[in-house]
């Protein structure tokens, strides 16, 4: 994978990460794929909070140079699909989520670590 890549990827897992995105999975799809060469997908509990990391992470990517190509589902709220070109962002409103569960879908594409990008909350 390209490093341009790892940069949006950490780029848009820290954006999510503020915003407290649960359950955060990029995979690495440029092998099986056409389109694109990762998807990063997660979830949220809420409609307003999907909105909310959306919003966040198209500010952080924006701010990095990277360009919002299309999106769909921000109406809704219960999937947004943010299409930056080599990297698709998939937020999900949890059940949502389970509902399509992508992961499944892509289960050929291997994981990316993408924990250094996430904060560790101790409690």
């Amino acid at each position: 994978m390209e490093s341009n890549v790892n940069e949006m990827l950490e780029v848009a897992v820290k954006a999510a990460d503020q915003k407290r995105a649960e359950n955060l999975v990029a995979l690495d799809i440029h092998e099986i794929s056409l389109v694109s060469d990762a998807y990063l997908i997660f979830d949220a509990p809420t409609q307003r909070q999907v909105l909310a990391i959306v919003d966040e992470i198209e500010d952080k990517m924006a701010e990095a140079g990277f360009e919002l190509k299309r999106h769909e589902g921000r109406r809704e709220g219960e999937w947004v699909l943010m299409d930056f070109g080599d990297l698709f962002v998939h937020v999900f409103k949890d059940d949502m989520r389970q509902f399509y569960n992508l992961e499944k879908l892509w289960g050929a594409a291997p994981e990316i670590d993408i924990d250094q990008w996430i904060v560790k909350e101790e409690f």
